[in-house]
């Protein structure tokens, strides 16, 4: 039996005007055709009640620039310059139609600048917290091509690939995370309320605390300063940290290169880092970006300061006339599948399909790790509460028997 979902667009009419409704069917591909059928341009399709999979989003972290919004932006962009609607004319429709106040006041300034007489590439160069040194290469190699609408249409493509796994990798996370903040939660809420009523019972009867009891008591007692200490020192560690992996370029090569040998994460951090760097080089090689400034926006793009390195030394090769795959054959993180198939697409002058193929493999492989990831981490998960819940209850349970010997020997 076919299941219909039911979807809310926005949609561009033939007159110009953007309408707003709701429409059912069997998947987002097939609403968008019948919206087409129905002389609309589809501009946003979003799935309705969808439960816990919805995304939840805080007011204070609605002025960031997404990698969402970017996919959703260049795909209505291109929808309606497709359409046949000036640059000027989409330019507004988005800026009035954008929910984020920061991005709507971005997207004013470049149109008008647009309407001034710059070009569209030169006017979002100006907003790079909102439009990334990738996204205006992009639409600069598409002005000066003439196929601005392509260039749009795969740069939407690529953002959301790169969406869709992100979605996928904090997906497989969510578990596991839901599973630590709760046996923290857990674990706090007995030191803080139950070990005092247990230890008003322990000085009742007498006798002497077990270590691992004692320790847990003394936690009871000082948690009103701990708690704020250990939150402050999270605090402080977590930006102290961010700080140096974006000001100190070597900090940031060691933590990428841990990232990339960890067991069992390892793998799957070097295949996300090879299929981010394979679609965005491709796609920028497809729009007609210049192979040396592609490979220098890739290094910068990645995610990874590994592949940013190895780009430095593929890009000096490249300079004196070499091809991408012999450089790449001397770098330790690109396995010899993806040179092999850098080296076909050179010869047949087909690399930027042969860069989405390996893109596509590689998304593949991180589906499948990701699975693989969840179905293991979920009874690790249950181990790990259930060794907290028992390690708790031993402890508490401990001077029990120090009581019972108190007891016999009076």
């Amino acid at each position: 039996m076919t299941t219909t979902t039911t979807f809310a667009f926005e949609a561009l009419s033939p007159d110009g005007t953007v309408r707003k409704g709701k429409i059912q069917s069997e998947s987002r591909d097939a609403a968008a055709s019948a919206l087409s059928g129905q002389s609309l341009v589809p501009l946003s399709l979003e799935a309705t009640g969808t439960g816990m999979r919805k995304e939840l989003s805080l007011p204070q972290l609605r002025g960031r620039t997404t990698v969402k919004d970017l996919a959703v932006l260049a795909r209505q962009f291109a929808s309606m310059t497709s359409a046949g609607l000036t640059l000027l004319r989409a330019l507004t429709i988005l800026s009035e139609q954008t929910e984020k106040p920061k991005l709507r006041a971005a997207l004013k300034t470049v149109s008008q600048d647009v309407q001034e007489g710059s070009t569209l590439s030169t006017a979002m160069a100006r907003h790079p917290d909102h439009f990334p040194a990738l996204m205006v290469n992009m639409v600069r190699a598409g002005e000066s091509g003439g196929f601005l609408d392509d260039a749009l249409s795969r740069i939407a493509s690529m953002y959301e690939a790169d969406a869709s796994l992100r979605g996928k990798i904090k997906g497989a996370m969510t578990y596991p995370v839901i599973v630590l903040i709760f046996s923290f939660l857990l674990g706090t809420g007995v030191i803080i309320f139950i070990v005092p009523i247990f230890e008003k019972m322990f000085k009742q009867l007498g006798g002497e605390l077990p270590l691992p009891t004692q320790i847990m008591v003394n936690l009871s007692h000082n948690m009103w300063w701990l708690m704020p200490l250990g939150i402050v020192l999270m605090i402080f560690g977590l930006r102290g940290y961010k700080h140096a992996v974006r000001r100190n370029a070597a900090f940031r090569l060691k933590v990428d290169r841990f990232k990339l040998r960890v067991p069992v994460f390892g793998p799957l951090f070097t295949k996300i880092a090879i299929s981010r760097w394979a679609r965005t080089l491709g796609t920028l090689l497809a729009v007609g970006v210049p192979i040396i400034r592609a490979l220098e926006i890739v290094g910068g793009t990645a995610g990874n300061a590994v592949i940013a390195e190895a780009m430095k030394d593929v890009q000096a090769a490249v300079r004196v006339g070499s091809p991408i795959s012999r450089p790449l054959a001397k770098q330790d993180m690109f396995p010899n599948m993806v040179v092999q198939m850098m080296e076909v697409g050179e010869q047949t002058g087909q690399t930027s399909q042969m860069l989405e193929k390996v893109a596509d493999f590689y998304d593949d492989e991180v589906d499948t790790a990701t699975e693989s990831l969840t179905s293991a981490l979920e009874p690790l998960m249950v181990v790990l509460l259930g060794a907290v819940i028992g390690v708790m209850v031993v402890c508490l349970y401990l001077p029990m028997f120090s009581v019972y010997q108190h007891i016999q020997s009076n």
